[in-house]
């Protein structure tokens, strides 16, 4: 057995692995990330497509031994990032996939393409992704998709990065093995960039919604000083259940989390949010993501929000546009009606903690996670309350 120190998704991971162990066996029976898939195990597919060192390699052929000291990074490991999210985004738009067993082969080699294309051409893309086959799509949406990231990219002045960051020649990752007869050579740990920190902003990309709803309620204080209370992240994150702040925030970012509990699964979304504000229309959109490191969920989120003056300007009615993405385990639990539900509940407390926050009568409880069991209890006992009222009635 080959002990070895490798960093996979900014976790460090130190293991005793045969020598002939593949990355992508290592990655999938070993860590659970499933998201590398195993095609033709010959290099040939491109459906093990993953990033050492940032570059694209193939996992089905790689010793995870010649991989001491190197970064390695998964589609799991891409759940924040800027590029990957927007051509998820493309990729939904443009229906690029089918069965979506290629997918993430795909999405790693085509990021990389819009790291170094200098403009949106179909012919580079089409060779760029000639090592990822998909039998299902006929690659059009898929080209399509990569087309429109590269072409808004360089429309907002992101220009490209020479060779993707390749700073040396030759084999993916072949500046971290070992020597034979000697010891691998590790890099300092100081070499890999943590997520989250005091000096780095977390990126927050675009996102399209999987699901959009409506809500609104009304609070009892002129317009003005809602506005001015919508602007205080700390006040409004008082009213928040669940929601506890990790940083300062600033008039355009927040970093913070959010604690759910849904019966014996307990997750804590890590995260942040951008925030954009319109006094002349007095309106705002805010856009977070955040990641569950325990329940491997994910999920990005949008509000936006309109004031409107009611009862002669004494109150203020709040409409509210409501959209989010899950992706993980809560996915599968968490049905479209349950989150309505749900978050039908929780603006009205939101809405009950921002008056009391505004008439000065605060009562903190948001320590508190979400908690899902209860309210799947209250709303089995309303089921239950509904069926006895119409039986009594007849």
């Amino acid at each position: 057995m080959t002990t070895i120190d490798i960093n996979v998704n900014a976790r460090t991971v130190k293991a005793s692995v045969a020598p002939r162990t593949h990355l992508a066996d290592f990655l999938r029976d070993h860590l659970d990330l499933t998201g590398t898939h195993l095609g033709c195990e010959h290099g040939v597919c491109g459906a093990c497509t993953l990033l050492i060192d940032d570059m694209p390699a193939r996992s089905c052929i790689t010793f995870v031994a010649a991989c001491a000291g190197a970064r390695i990074t998964t589609i799991e490991g891409l759940d924040r990032d800027e590029i990957a999210a927007e051509l998820r985004a493309a990729f939904t738009r443009e229906h690029a996939l089918q069965c979506g067993y290629c997918t993430p082969g795909m999405l790693i080699s085509a990021r990389d393409l819009v790291l170094r294309l200098e403009a949106a051409d179909d012919h580079a893309i089409r060779v760029g992704l000639s090592g990822n086959l998909c039998r299902c799509t006929g690659y059009v949406g898929i080209v399509r998709a990569v087309h429109s990231v590269i072409e808004d990219r360089r429309k907002r002045g992101i220009r490209p990065v020479p060779g993707a960051g390749r700073e040396q020649l030759g084999p993916v990752g072949s500046g971290n093995g070992a020597a034979i007869g000697g010891p691998a050579t590790i890099r300092p740990a100081a070499a890999v960039e943590p997520k989250e920190g005091p000096s780095r902003k977390v990126a927050i990309p675009e996102f399209a919604p999987d699901r959009t709803f409506e809500e609104s309620f009304t609070i009892a204080a002129p317009i003005g000083e809602v506005f001015a209370m919508f602007g205080d992240i700390k006040r409004v994150a008082a009213c928040l259940r669940g929601v506890s702040l990790t940083g300062t925030p600033t008039a355009e970012h927040v970093e913070g989390q959010i604690r759910v509990k849904l019966g014996p699964i307990s997750a804590t979304f890590r995260g942040a949010a951008r925030i954009a504000r319109d006094p002349d229309t007095m309106s705002g959109r805010i856009v977070g993501t955040g990641d569950d490191q325990r329940s491997r969920s994910s999920t990005s989120g949008e509000i936006r929000y309109r004031l409107a003056a009611i009862d002669a300007g004494a109150a203020t009615r709040v409409e509210l546009s409501i959209g989010y993405s899950l992706r993980g385990i809560l996915a599968q639990i968490a049905r479209d009606g349950l989150v309505r539900n749900l978050a039908a509940r929780l603006t009205a407390d939101f809405a009950r903690n921002l008056e009391q926050q505004l008439s000065g009568t605060t009562r903190r409880e948001t320590a508190q996670p979400i908690d899902g069991l209860a309210f799947l209890l209250h709303q089995l006992w309303r089921f239950a309350k509904g069926i006895g009222q119409r039986t009594w009635h007849r």
